[in-house]
């Protein structure tokens, strides 16, 4: 695969985490402040997802010329890496909510293999821009 191919691969990877984590804004409005939501999300929920939405959004800045933003993409793999493994420990313990931890652990797996498959390593070495 080309270096082109793989850049225009890894911005459209970037764009889909991005995608994906700002679209928690939804669950984190719907479930703030109303006993009524579908979602009844704690204070420790809401500000983690406050921190993904956020991460989201810089991700599909990033995505614009990803290998500018290495280093928020590198970011975004080991903090789902360690989000994963926080929730799979979790799940050890908390036996009501296992699957809901196993599944969360699962797809922070997904999204930092995604991103670390096409993510940039090494120097200079591949084009700037498309």
């Amino acid at each position: 695969m080309n270096a082109v191919t793989r850049v225009r691969c890894l911005r459209y990877a970037v764009g889909f985490v991005g995608l994906l984590f700002t679209a928690m804004i939804y669950p984190l409005v719907i479930g703030f402040g109303s006993s009524g939501g579908r979602w009844q999300i704690n204070q420790d929920e809401q500000m983690l997802l406050g921190v993904y939405v956020t991460l989201g959004i810089f991700l599909l800045l990033a995505s614009r010329n990803p290998l500018r933003n290495r280093s928020l993409i590198w970011f975004a793999v080991w903090s789902s890496v360690a989000h994963a493994g926080v929730m799979s420990v979790q799940a050890i313990h908390a036996s009501a909510d296992r699957g809901d931890l196993l599944m969360g652990s699962a797809v922070m797996v997904a999204v930092a293999i995604l991103l670390a498959i096409w993510a940039p390593r090494g120097g200079g070495t591949e084009p700037t821009a498309i």
